[in-house]
């Protein structure tokens, strides 16, 4: 049983940063594909970023290119998601995911087998 744990999360004012952790436990994730996405109310779960977690491949959604990074630390199973030049439209609640199967990048939601339980991100202008 796979188990994601996010972290870092809060409250900043626009402009800011944060860092988002993501714990992962329970399985071997050498052939995962990692992604963080979010999902602010009353709208659908955004793609934010994935990465390969062997090899390191990542992509961004449009709207946090060049403002958000994806990392992973191996050898603490944590993935990270670096924000940077934070906006008012980021406030979202935030979730790490996993999968081990599926072609492609990994932008859909569907495609990923496990998830977290979210940490808020609120930027105030």
């Amino acid at each position: 049983q796979v188990q994601l744990v996010e972290s870092g999360g809060g409250l900043v004012q626009a402009g800011g940063s944060l860092r988002l952790s993501c714990a992962a436990s329970g399985r071997t994730f050498s052939s995962a594909r990692m992604g963080w996405f979010r999902q602010a109310p009353g709208k659908e779960r955004e793609f934010v970023a994935t990465i390969r977690w062997s090899g390191g491949s990542t992509y961004y959604g449009d709207s946090v290119k060049g403002r958000f990074t994806i990392s992973r630390d191996n050898a603490k199973n944590t993935v990270y998601l670096q924000m940077n030049s934070l906006k008012p439209e980021d406030t979202a609640v935030y979730y790490c995911a996993a999968r081990y199967s599926g072609a492609g990048v990994g932008y859909l939601p569907g495609s990923y087998d496990y998830w977290g339980q979210g940490t808020q991100v609120t930027v105030s202008s």
